[in-house]
């Protein structure tokens, strides 16, 4: 390839995203073009210049009927570093159309960490054939990553890594890192390791390179170090890297041996992964990935719908106590859903801070009395506020000085109730090993909208409204 050439492909390929990164929609539309048009070679001279992470989007952003003609036009673009980047279903599907040896010519390629990424999901069977065709180092790693639970460290963590003895100098490193073709070229950091291999220290790449060849490695590392446990959990693992500001980690096993490393940037992709995941179970939406099977996506969204409708059942009940009333005096029918739904969206508010404190480690038992005391604060004043602001309106309209009262008192009860739940709920799910970004939103909706009717409707029996 010549001089310009080499220049021009990162051009080419800029040309191809938009201001936000983004493949352009007329970049996508001619490579299907090309593709159905079966000129292949066109295809390929459009997709080549792209960095793996925007081919993943090629694929990704190819409707589910097309992606094998796409996948079958650029063959040799499609490798383990493009599957590494794509989505978890999207790579699914693919990597089940193809023969298990090709799958294991790309694991191959690859670290341990993005290798397990591909096969984990795979049926058992089929696992066994890749796991087969690999060399017996590559097998022997993947067997052990998989081995470990699901979204672990064991899972995240790459085996390929740099530890050396504390009684090497910085001369016997350099030679060592020079001399041996088979170590991996991708790490920020050389672990030190005692005679029983467990992690005592750790030596920055920039320390190494400006130290005295004749110096030892135990005079210039660093000896603190956060070590990972093989078996914690990657949400955990990510507070650890964002706590710490860490680059990366050692990841030991249950002797303290050190057995593997995890990097930032497999990090950055958990962090996003987990937050995401948080935000969807508030809504009960499942994984919310819109590559996700139809059918799996009815199921998980109809069992939180079905919960739904039973708490709104419920709600209906308590409206029902009151009939009578509101039969009698029509505008409590056509108040009380407010004093509800401003009850939800406050509850809302607090479950969505306290979910992610919990989620962030912010919120421990030390400070849970400090938060639901906060929380009260709040919804004092935001019920307050309300209460006066639609009690002062329904005064403006309606001129029925009980109505305006018995709405304004309503609202502060029900916003008091949301910041309850709203902190309470969440807690105690965490404090029964339960995940509060799932459940909690259905119960924090179900006592507003119960003791916001039942607040309204009740005051307004009390006061007589509907005499």
């Amino acid at each position: 390839m010549s001089e310009t050439e080499l220049h021009d492909e990162p051009a080419a390929a800029e040309s191809q995203l938009d201001e936000d990164d983004l493949l352009r929609p007329e970049f996508v539309a001619a490579v299907l073009e090309a593709v159905d048009a079966g000129d292949h070679e066109a295809a390929r001279t459009l997709v080549a210049p792209l960095h793996p992470a925007d081919i993943a989007d090629l694929v990704e952003l190819t409707p589910a009927d097309q992606r094998a003609d796409l996948v079958t036009a650029i063959p040799d673009l499609i490798d383990g570093d493009v599957l590494a980047e794509m989505n978890d279903w999207v790579r699914e599907a693919l990597v089940d159309a193809l023969e298990p040896h090709q799958v294991a010519d790309i694991a191959a390629e690859l670290d341990t960490d993005d290798a397990v990424a591909i096969i984990e999901d795979m049926d058992v069977e089929d696992q066994r054939e890749v796991l087969r065709a690999l060399d017996p180092d590559d097998r022997a790693a993947i067997e052990e990553a998989l081995s470990y639970p699901e979204e672990s460290a064991g899972r995240l963590m790459q085996r390929e890594l740099i530890a050396v003895p504390e009684h090497w100098t910085v001369g016997h490193v350099l030679d060592y890192l020079r001399g041996n073709d088979a170590l991996t070229t991708d790490f920020w950091e050389i672990f030190v390791v005692d005679p029983s291999h467990k992690p005592i220290g750790t030596c920055a790449l920039s320390w190494i390179l400006r130290t005295p060849r004749g110096i030892t490695i135990s005079d210039v590392m660093k000896r603190e170090q956060t070590l990972i446990p093989v078996d914690m959990d990657q949400e955990e693992v990510a507070l650890r890297f964002q706590k710490y500001a860490l680059i990366s980690a050692a990841v030991v096993d249950p002797n303290g041996r050190l057995v593997g490393m995890i990097t930032v940037d497999d990090v950055v992709h958990i962090i996003s992964q987990e937050a995401g995941e948080d935000i969807l179970r508030l809504s009960g939406a499942g994984e919310g990935d819109i590559n996700e099977p139809v059918l799996l996506t009815v199921r998980t969204r109809l069992t939180w719908l079905f919960v739904n409708l039973g708490t709104a059942m419920l709600a209906a009940s308590v409206v029902g106590l009151f009939q009578g009333e509101i039969a009698k005096f029509a505008l409590l029918a056509v108040l009380m859903p407010i004093v509800s739904g401003m009850g939800g969206n406050a509850g809302t508010q607090t479950l969505a801070v306290v979910v992610r404190a919990i989620a962030t480690n912010q919120l421990t038992e030390s400070n849970t009395l400090r938060m639901i005391w906060r929380e009260l604060r709040i919804a004092m004043a935001n019920g307050a506020t309300l209460g006066l602001a639609i009690g002062t309106g329904t005064m403006l309209v309606y001129g029925i000085p009980w109505l305006a009262i018995v709405i304004a008192m309503a609202m502060v009860i029900n916003n008091l109730i949301a910041g309850l739940a709203g902190v309470l709920i969440p807690v105690t799910l965490d404090r029964l090993r339960v995940d509060p970004a799932v459940a909690s939103a259905v119960f924090v909706t179900m006592m507003t909208d119960v003791m916001g009717f039942f607040s309204f409707l009740g005051l307004a029996t009390l006061v007589g409204l509907g005499s």
